[in-house]
């Protein structure tokens, strides 16, 4: 269905060298410019972010530091991007919580104050979570094919748990090698392999103050094991020793460690620390 404009409306895209606003920067923005007539404009720029891009955002994005060193900086396209986006309103893929804050910080460290305020910012990501809900109900009814309040009282710990029982084998079947022709779309009935493919994060302790990130050489390039597994670290994620390795923090600021265990963190994150501490201490 073509869409019904009063402006030209932006769908566009960002790959950054990571998550944090302030911290990290925009390496390639693309975008699609819809006029109200119709007419598409398509554009792409990679960009230098004069910051290194890492090993695991080149495996992601298929882009490196080499294929941005002669890349010209956000700072140098900001005022052709000003121009093309002034007076446009704005779609992406859950550009609300990223995408726009990102650009409007690019646009600031550029010195170019663009108000979002005056666009109409659209995220489809947030139009499908609101028509497709992803509740313990919905996938009852898209794994099971029926209504839940037909089967089960609503809010009962005992008729939630075998609902999603029910769901769970619904999930194996489907996904299941006699149902999926495309490799990507199986699921294995293995409780292993199923705890792997659930896994949302890189989270050591479940608030994730803690975090797993993979041991560098000296050439910035993930060291591997004897079987070739990427060896990965317990790093923080958080304060003044973000993305400092634990052991090596606790070894020289053994003071953190107390700080951390008398300060307002989950018990979890605590038990966690102990347990880094403790290992460290016996491979001394």
């Amino acid at each position: 269905m073509e869409l019904k404009l009063q402006k030209p409306l932006i769908i566009f895209d960002l790959e950054t060298t990571g998550l944090d606003i302030v911290k990290d920067r925009i390496i390639q923005i693309a975008y699609i410019k819809v006029y109200a007539g119709g007419k598409e404009e398509r554009k792409s720029y990679l960009i230098n972010p004069g910051i290194p891009i890492s090993p695991e955002i080149t495996a992601i994005t298929s882009i490196s530091n080499e294929d941005v060193k002669n890349a010209p900086t956000f700072k140098a396209l900001a005022s052709r991007l000003q121009g093309a986006f002034t007076g446009c309103d704005f779609a992406g893929f859950n550009s609300n919580h990223f995408d726009i804050p990102m650009l409007a910080e690019e646009f600031l460290r550029a010195g170019i104050d663009f108000d979002f305020s005056k666009s109409r910012l659209i995220d489809v990501q947030t139009i499908f979570h609101k028509m497709e809900p992803r509740n313990l109900a919905a996938a009852y009814k898209f794994y099971c094919g029926r209504k839940m309040t037909d089967d089960f009282a609503p809010h009962q710990a005992d008729q939630d748990t075998e609902a999603t029982y029910r769901v769970l084998k619904g999930q194996l079947d489907m996904y299941s090698a006699e149902h999926q022709d495309e490799p990507e779309r199986q699921l294995s009935n293995d409780v292993e392999a199923l705890a792997a493919f659930s896994k949302a994060n890189d989270n050591v302790d479940f608030a994730g103050r803690i975090i797993w990130k993979p041991v560098v050489d000296e050439k910035n390039q993930p060291v591997v094991d004897e079987e070739g597994n990427v060896v990965r670290q317990e790093v923080f994620n958080f304060g003044k020793y973000k993305g400092r390795p634990v052991a090596e923090v606790l070894h020289r600021d053994p003071g953190y460690y107390s700080w951390m265990l008398n300060g307002d963190f989950t018990y979890n994150t605590k038990q966690v620390l102990t347990r880094i501490r403790l290992k460290e201490f016996s491979n001394r």
